[in-house]
């Protein structure tokens, strides 16, 4: 009976994660939300800027003439076009950027970088990336920060697969 019970407790957890793939999982996990939850607040507090706005305006500072059209930025934040829209209009209210007619595009828009807005990545990016060496790469060996590269660049090549999980 006990044997019988212990076989149906297997075959509950079938496709469970085992032990080490658990450890793993729950490791990375528990790391890259306390690395952002970190980033994401020592950003705003000194910065006033969030990790999207950011990651918006960065993308706006290497853009030719610091403009670029809406679905670019949706590409580096991974907003959906909605919540795009209401992040770039609050961007703008705090004058970071602004909305442009395009220019072959009647419908279409552009987002510029402001001066505010290039002057808010220029005093942020030093101190996200004081915060990115503190929490990231200085706890890490040499071995350890080359490992992890490699294991960042496998990751992103399967998430970047279109093909469906099993």
């Amino acid at each position: 009976m006990a044997e019988r019970a212990e076989q149906a407790g297997r075959a509950d957890r079938a496709g469970w994660l085992d032990e080490h793939e658990d450890e793993v999982w729950s490791g990375f996990f528990e790391t890259q939300v306390l690395f952002w939850r970190r980033l994401a607040q020592q950003l705003q507090q000194e910065t006033g800027l969030s990790e999207p706005d950011l990651a918006i305006l960065q993308a706006l500072l290497a853009a030719p003439g610091g403009k670029l059209r809406p679905y670019r930025l949706s590409g580096v934040t991974q907003f959906e076009k909605s919540r795009l829209h209401h992040h770039l209009t609050r961007m703008a209210g705090r004058g970071l950027v602004t909305r442009e007619p395009c220019p072959g595009a009647e419908r279409g828009a552009v987002v510029a970088l402001t001066e505010e807005g290039r002057a808010a990545v220029a005093a942020a990016l030093p101190r996200r990336a004081a915060h990115i060496r503190h929490w990231l790469t200085d706890p890490l060996t040499e071995d350890q920060r080359l490992a992890l590269v490699g294991i960042s660049a496998a990751l992103t090549e399967r998430l970047k697969d279109d093909r469906p999980a099993p």
